[in-house]
């Protein structure tokens, strides 16, 4: 048994959704961000933040494991300013903090 078409033709479809589209123009675009969402921001920053000092202690241990020719070589700098790189933004990351604007 086939479905029961609800538009008779392309054409209609095209029509109904034209008039769907016009009566939604007045809504805004965007929805406000409600004290959920900004909560949610919030724990994902504080996980990020988490993160970002695991790896940092994970770096600075592989950093203080590795030979002290290593650490002065081309190689051991590079990883030295990566390892710096990540502290910073993790840093930067603790001074940001996500909270509802005040109304």
């Amino acid at each position: 048994m086939p479905a029961h078409r609800k538009y008779a033709n392309s054409a209609a479809k095209q029509a109904a959704y034209r008039s769907r589209y016009k009566a939604r123009a007045h809504l805004p675009q965007t929805t406000p961000a409600t004290g959920a969402v900004y909560r949610r921001w919030e724990t994902m920053r504080k996980q990020a933040l988490s993160l970002l000092n695991q790896v940092v202690c994970e770096m600075e241990t592989y950093h203080d494991q590795r030979s002290q020719a290593w650490q002065d070589s081309l190689r051991g700098e590079a990883f030295n300013e990566l390892m710096e790189s990540m502290a910073e933004t993790a840093e930067a990351l603790t001074e940001i903090s996500v909270h509802l604007p005040e109304s």
